[in-house]
């Protein structure tokens, strides 16, 4: 593969360089596999439409960069080719055919018909890897919906549980499995180029938002299916085990906590000043806890609501308690509170100032986390096509 337009910056001994990856999606789950794999040194190729990904203006009017396309599409290559002409198709088949990895998320049937499809290609590149992304699986009568991620977390049941008893579902405040999907894609893609570098073949990788936000649920699943009681909203706290998950206010904001074991629990009487509790038949196992859980809460309220939020986090974690401030996005910065000081990066769009986000998660000995360009709409699509001898 050609590596001369490798992604700006990246080292000789990333781990995906030398890979060129076709990036055939809009949004986010595929996206932001993409970015993923950009981190890890490969060549992503973005093919837009003639009016660029939706993303670059959703919820955004200043210019061609906005949130979600900054947030998914640093040091990318992107190429727009007309697929309504023959000529089009014809390109993005010959660019598809070059690449070790084909990323798409589309409604099933919309990439075959434009000669893109996963067996198409995979049928003249045995080495190809095609991860695919739909929002209800390729058969079936569901497949053919239209979804997004508030359509998977509707019926997958994750809004169900989302939010209190006594108000409507709530949906979880970011595109929760978008961004599961994005990481299930890249770890599908990964294995297969492993399996490759073993068999030498390729091999096609798909999934669908429904089962990712399904298989999200394990752990509510096991419970459902063990206990036999339906998993509803309650809003903080777990239904099963006490104290958890609880909000508690403090003198200047909030903490959530979790002490629900049987070594926990005292730990957390202790540091409260208040060792009777333990003893006491209202909480003196979980499942008194439980039954008495607005008991509970008053008695850690009255104990705690005078502390300043971060001294109570240090005093709970001293005492071995989990405990935790819930914070605004405005709160959280680089280098404090766990978080990593090289965390975010900047991605540089157009003239204007660059914007900081947050890159890769993981960290792999030897591959920094880095700023990175966003291009713009099809500025390589003659670099592309002229190694592509087009």
């Amino acid at each position: 593969m050609n590596t001369a337009n490798a992604p700006s910056g990246a080292a000789d001994d990333l781990p995906l360089k030398g890979l060129r990856v076709l990036e055939l999606g809009q949004f986010i789950a595929a996206p932001a596999a993409g970015q993923a794999l950009v981190d890890l040194g490969a060549d992503v190729i973005k093919l837009e439409p003639p009016g660029g990904d939706a993303a670059r203006q959703s919820g955004w009017s200043k210019d061609a960069f906005g949130p979600m396309f900054s947030a998914y599409n640093r040091d990318k290559r992107s190429v727009v080719f007309n697929l309504r002409s023959d000529a089009g198709r014809a390109q993005a088949q010959r660019l598809a055919l070059s690449c070790d990895v084909v990323l798409a998320n589309a409604r099933p049937g919309a990439m075959e018909k434009q000669g893109l499809g996963a067996a198409q290609l995979m049928a003249q590149a045995p080495r190809l890897i095609y991860g695919r992304v739909s929002a209800f699986g390729q058969t079936g009568p569901s497949s053919t919906r239209a979804g997004l991620d508030i359509a998977a977390q509707a019926e997958s049941g994750i809004m169900s549980m989302n939010g209190f008893a006594d108000r409507e579902p709530v949906r979880v405040g970011y595109t929760v499995v978008d961004v599961l999907a994005a990481s299930a894609l890249t770890s599908g893609v990964l294995a297969a180029l492993l399996r490759r570098g073993t068999t030498g073949r390729g091999g096609l990788v798909e999934l669908s938002l429904i089962d990712v936000a399904v298989a999200s649920m394990a752990y509510p699943w096991a419970e459902y299916r063990l206990l036999g009681q339906m998993p509803l909203r309650r809003g903080n706290g777990q239904a099963t085990v006490a104290p958890a998950a609880e909000v508690i206010a403090t003198r200047n904001g909030m903490i959530v906590l979790s002490a629900y074991t049987e070594e926990h629990f005292p730990r957390l009487c202790a540091a409260i000043e208040r060792p009777e509790l333990v003893g006491d038949p209202r909480f003196a196992t979980n499942a008194a806890r439980v039954q008495n859980r607005p008991a509970l809460l008053e008695v850690l309220h009255d104990a705690l609501s005078h502390f300043e939020t971060d001294a109570l986090v240090e005093m709970l974690n001293n005492g071995g308690i989990v405990a935790g401030a819930v914070r605004t996005m405005a709160q959280v910065q680089p280098g404090k509170f766990g978080v990593a000081a090289d965390l975010f990066v900047d991605a540089l769009g157009g003239e204007r100032e660059p914007t900081s986000v947050p890159g890769q998660p993981m960290q792999l000995d030897g591959v920094p986390r880095r700023a990175g360009r966003l291009p713009a709409v099809g500025e390589h699509t003659q670099q592309v096509l002229d190694e592509l001898g087009a």
